[in-house]
């Protein structure tokens, strides 16, 4: 025997289960606006960039000038390596004396550069937006100083500083989102409840739903029948007179 669901039967489940759908959808709504407000520690950004170009006399030739650049290009994938290498992230933890792990800080510090381009991008996450900003422009600092000795190269200028900037906006908690995403997801727990209650209900409420799983027409009705109480009481005789 196979049921059919249809459209009808999913919107007849949440009008009869609403209440439950609304609970679970408000709910979840209510916990994730509290979790993003009071509960999840916001995150704030900075960015610093950094210029890959070696210093050039202006005589120099143009064939010269271009194999400078790509040298550049391509030591750029290196450069986001050591950016992030114990060597500069130690000097870091030591010049602001943070009391922080050098697999702690990596992990609030993203590299990034464009295809084919000389900038390379420093951003750094951090609980406070002020802290963000130092640690992003002492690591843009001590790799300019240190490249140098490491690569026995000078072509690194810094092209951007970060800036603490009044009200800064924190990136970590999108707490729009997450009420947006709390409240759908309520709304299918809830859902997901009515469907599972209305299963879990093996009787028939109607003549309709009989009809579909025996595949049978209906020929007729029984109605409701009133069982009178039996009482203790003995039965009165009755005589019937006669004319």
């Amino acid at each position: 025997m196979e049921t059919a669901f249809s459209l009808q039967d999913l919107l007849t489940t949440i009008r009869k289960h609403w209440f439950l759908v609304l609970c679970c959808t408000v709910i979840a709504s209510a916990a994730a606006a509290i979790t993003s407000y009071y509960l999840l520690t916001p995150i704030y950004p900075a960015e610093t960039q950094i210029l890959v170009n070696q210093k050039s006399s202006s005589n120099i030739e143009q064939y010269q000038w271009a194999q400078n650049n790509e040298t550049d290009l391509r030591l750029i994938n290196t450069y986001n390596v050591i950016i992030k290498s114990p060597v500069i992230l130690s000097k870091v933890i030591e010049k602001l004396e943070l009391d922080k792990t050098l697999e702690s800080l990596a992990g609030q510090i993203t590299v990034s550069s464009a295809n084919n381009s000389q900038v390379v991008n420093i951003v750094v996450m951090d609980k406070q937006a002020s802290q963000a900003v130092k640690i992003s422009n002492t690591l843009a600092d001590v790799f300019k100083k240190e490249i140098p000795i490491l690569m026995n190269v000078d072509n690194i200028e810094i092209l951007s500083v970060a800036k603490l900037i009044d009200n800064p906006k924190p990136v970590k908690p999108n707490k729009l989102l997450n009420i947006i995403g709390g409240t759908v997801g309520g709304l299918m727990v809830g859902i997901i409840l009515a469907f599972l209650l209305e299963f879990l209900d093996t009787r028939f409420k109607s003549e309709h739903e009989i009809e579909g799983i025996l595949n049978l027409s209906i020929i007729g009705l029984v109605g409701a029948i009133a069982l009178e109480k039996e009482t203790n009481k003995p039965m009165k005789s009755r005589r019937v007179r006669r004319n």
